[in-house]
């Protein structure tokens, strides 16, 4: 069950040590959102942290505050933690279980259809970005928006609505982006470095992924590979792959687009989107993953050619 907007500001109104963690693997949502919420307590005198499992890909290094992400939690009395962009506790990796057993509070803070309200608090809404609920959170809040903390929830509000191209983007999106762009967010740096600007490695890999791809289902579903002898032959790391999924869904008459990238031997990250028409939160469920209608996520274990069988057949069900 949700808390209100209420109980959420004042939790975090009254907590003074507070420890922020997002997903494994992040992407400018869960970075933007999380440290957004750590900037802003920080702003306002209390000791904030902001943990993931990963280092954040070099494509979001352009903001300074990436830095500020850590990998080990330090050892301080918190009265409080935060999961940010988070559907399952899960995704925390290594966090996952000292979050869970955390006897204080803890607050989940989200925007997965699919997330079960994990947190002793919860506050998940159905939109594009968790950026977006933060923005709300941050401005009713009282909490101040530097232009700083403007770049990193526009950071997150440009990647997960695709440009604000998805088909969730609301009348509510666009006049948060209007109010954080009125705060100084600079759009043209965040799109230049995230959507444009690419390593040589990751433009060869792209490449090579997309030369291969595949269609089945009377071409309704298209998927590309990566594998990861592809990537250590073009010098390559996992974090480039981002974003590969979506070309795949610009094809005419493709429904549904897949992205399996090797992860390590026998076990894919399988990233899914969707034109409109299929659920792909419904089918990334059945392999114990989850997101989106438009978007989801999922990791599958065996052989390649099996698992991109079991992904056909679990589309073909839906499509």
């Amino acid at each position: 069950m949700n808390n209100t907007l209420e109980e959420i500001i004042s939790k975090l109104n009254s907590a003074k040590r507070v420890a922020i963690f997002c997903h494994a693997r992040p992407d400018g949502d869960a970075l933007g959102s999380g440290l957004a919420l750590c900037l802003a307590l920080q702003n306002a005198g209390k000791k904030a942290v902001m943990c993931c499992e990963d280092v954040p890909p070099e494509r979001f290094h352009f903001l300074p505050s990436i830095k500020m992400v850590l990998q080990q939690l330090p050892q301080i009395d918190y009265d409080l933690f935060v999961s940010v962009d988070c559907a399952d506790s899960t995704r925390m990796g290594i966090f996952s279980r000292r979050y869970n057993r955390f006897k204080k509070d803890t607050l989940n803070i989200d925007h997965h259809i699919s997330n079960n309200g994990y947190g002793k608090l919860n506050y998940i809404i159905d939109c594009p970005a968790s950026c977006e609920i933060m923005t709300d959170i941050l401005v009713k809040g009282g909490f101040e928006i530097t232009t700083e903390i403007a770049d990193l929830l526009m950071l997150g509000m440009i990647t997960d609505s695709g440009n604000f191209t998805h088909c969730d983007v609301t009348e509510n999106t666009f006049k948060t982006a209007g109010y954080l762009r009125a705060k100084g967010a600079d759009c043209n740096l965040i799109n230049y470095n995230v959507n444009v600007r690419q390593p040589k490695a990751r433009a060869l890999l792209y490449g090579r992924a997309m030369s291969k791809m595949r269609f089945a289902l009377d071409n309704k579903l298209a998927i590309v590979v990566i594998t990861e002898k592809d990537m250590a032959e073009l010098g390559a790391d996992k974090s480039l792959t981002e974003g590969f999924v979506d070309f795949p869904l610009t094809v005419e008459g493709v429904e549904v687009a897949i992205s399996v990238m090797e992860y390590k031997a026998g076990q894919y990250k399988t990233s899914l989107r969707s034109k409109g028409k299929v659920n792909v939160s419904s089918i990334a469920a059945t392999f114990g993953g989850g997101g989106h209608i438009l978007a989801s996520g999922c990791m599958l274990f065996g052989e390649l050619e099996d698992v991109i069988e079991r992904l056909t057949r679990a589309v073909s069900l839906n499509i």
